[in-house]
């Protein structure tokens, strides 16, 4: 279950962007789908996250974002010495829906 309490508490405040922009980029690989956001490359990475908030509404009880990823991968080879595999990062892109319960700041994050 994925939790975003700091951005549930900040909403309304004009640090909450910066707040869910810091959130977002310490979920990472284990919390985002960048893995399954992948067009050019067969590994991401998340060593250089940015997060882009696109649009932001809300609800009584909930606050909806759509944020741009953007980030690198890899194109993975074998690990054999003669592997002709490029090892260049690759810049990657996807957007998210994000929805979190104002009250328990417990998030889920969606591909789009």
């Amino acid at each position: 279950m994925t939790r975003l309490t700091d951005a549930a508490k900040s909403w309304g405040s004009e640090d909450f962007e910066n707040v869910l922009k810091e959130e977002l980029r310490n979920l990472g690989l284990s919390g985002l789908p960048l893995q399954q956001g992948l067009t050019s490359s067969s590994v991401a990475l998340d060593d250089r996250l940015q997060v882009v908030l696109l649009n932001i509404t809300d609800d009584t009880e909930r606050i909806f974002v759509r944020a741009g990823l953007f980030y690198t991968g890899i194109i993975a080879g074998c690990s054999c010495a003669d592997d002709p595999g490029p090892v260049e990062e690759q810049s990657e892109h996807c957007e998210v829906a994000i929805e979190i319960q104002k009250a328990t700041g417990t998030a889920s994050i969606k591909l789009v």
